[in-house]
């Protein structure tokens, strides 16, 4: 007892040392009404480009959709964070998929210098999702590149930071639970929106009744990696270099799902990290394959887009142009790849900060481009359309 009473005594002033734990809690409840004018939602089945849509390609349609996201950040440690986030929503009638789950759980350990991190994250390869839980501070609508990352590419898994400076960062991915990764982006093509896949979450595919789940279990018990490099100039410039591999193994079905074996790389960068005006772009190109009895198929992929955002006092201003494409790597005929669109896509969006917690923001977004194959599965080959939104979010 004398001896245990000496130990507490000798670590009573480490232990008061310590800093005190944290335990913060943020979150956004959002409100949206969208005036669309667009084929059926590819959240429905559809091939539509948006998160919602309208009865058919020439007809419009008005809808309301709230989403309240919630994350909370543990540091009992200074060197030691956990963090989760999750949401809920409210979307139109006819939306397949869940309306309340979990997007995020992590463990962060380490310093400036060397970071690990553990769990179900996001890849830090976003240039215009860098807010809190992954959220945009330009603009209503993600990306093509970025709206297909928030449905599909969410891994779960260990990653590893090394900035040895302030000059350079690299890191590597090791990660698992995302073998259907490309799975959405060939059977329906690019869309334009903001809805955030949870873990679990099982997608719609067009014209069946089947869904693939992203950001969820893993089916043939592989490592997929990821690999970046990273050159900044601190507050003021960036440009990284990623290549993801899920390395799925190619088989017609395991677990009941279908794997595609996914490979690209993301370019971003940007300049004036923290200025009133903001230039960033990212490309990404690769391909993502499938098997069958008998045979495969491989499809290839491209999309950039190059966004402008100015901040004056409360307003933001932002304007973002980008292209996009798929098509069958075989480079066949015209009539004989149905996986092949082309199109190009503007947005412009305007945020006023009503104070520090509300944001109110209105938007257009454009896209044109046609799916030339979309009639052998009883769809419209256009696909294009536009969306005027109106925001009102509330932070915490």
């Amino acid at each position: 007892m004398r001896r245990l009473a000496l130990v507490v005594a000798l670590m009573a002033p480490a232990a008061l040392a310590q800093p005190a734990s944290r335990l913060l809690f943020h979150g956004f409840v959002t409100t949206r009404a969208i005036y669309v004018k667009a084929p059926p939602s590819w959240t429905e089945g559809g091939i539509g480009r948006f998160d919602a849509g309208a009865n058919d390609a020439g007809d419009h349609d008005t809808v309301n959709v709230d989403v309240a996201q919630l994350g909370l950040d543990w540091t009992p440690r200074e060197w030691l964070t956990f963090h989760a986030d999750g949401l809920a929503r409210r979307e139109p009638s006819g939306t397949r998929g869940r309306s309340i789950g979990l997007v995020q759980a992590y463990a962060d350990a380490g310093n400036d210098t060397f970071r690990l991190r553990a769990g179900a994250f996001w890849l830090p390869s976003s240039r215009e999702n860098t807010g809190r839980m992954w959220t945009s501070p330009y603009t209503i609508t993600y990306s093509a590149l970025n709206s297909w990352i928030a449905q599909e590419v969410r891994p779960v898994g260990l990653d590893a930071q090394y900035s040895p400076n302030f000059y350079i960062t690299l890191g590597a991915t090791a990660f698992r639970g995302n073998d259907t990764m490309g799975t959405e982006l060939a059977n329906r093509g690019w869309t334009f929106g903001n809805r955030i896949s949870v873990y679990g979450e099982g997608l719609p595919q067009p014209a069946i009744a089947a869904t693939t789940r992203a950001v969820g279990r893993d089916l043939d018990d592989e490592n997929g990696y990821a690999e970046r490099v990273r050159v900044q100039l601190p507050e003021r410039a960036m440009l990284q270099v990623m290549h993801i591999d899920n390395r799925a193994e190619l088989a017609p079905s395991l677990r009941g799902q279908i794997p595609w074996l996914s490979r690209f790389n993301i370019v971003g960068g940007e300049i004036g990290t923290t200025s009133a005006t903001t230039l960033a772009a990212e490309w990404a190109s690769g391909w993502t394959e499938l098997a069958f009895p008998g045979g495969t198929f491989t499809m290839d992929f491209d999309t950039a887009y190059v966004l402008l955002s100015h901040k004056s006092g409360a307003d933001r201003v932002s304007v973002r142009v980008e292209r996009f494409l798929t098509r069958d790597h075989a480079r066949a005929p015209l009539a004989g790849d149905i996986s092949r669109e082309h199109g190009h896509a503007f947005t412009v969006a305007w945020f006023r900060d009503r104070n520090k917690n509300l944001r109110a923001g209105v938007e257009y977004c454009r896209v044109s481009g046609e799916r030339p194959g979309a009639p052998i599965l009883g769809f419209d080959p256009r696909s294009d359309g536009s969306t005027i939104t109106l925001e009102l979010r509330y932070g915490f």
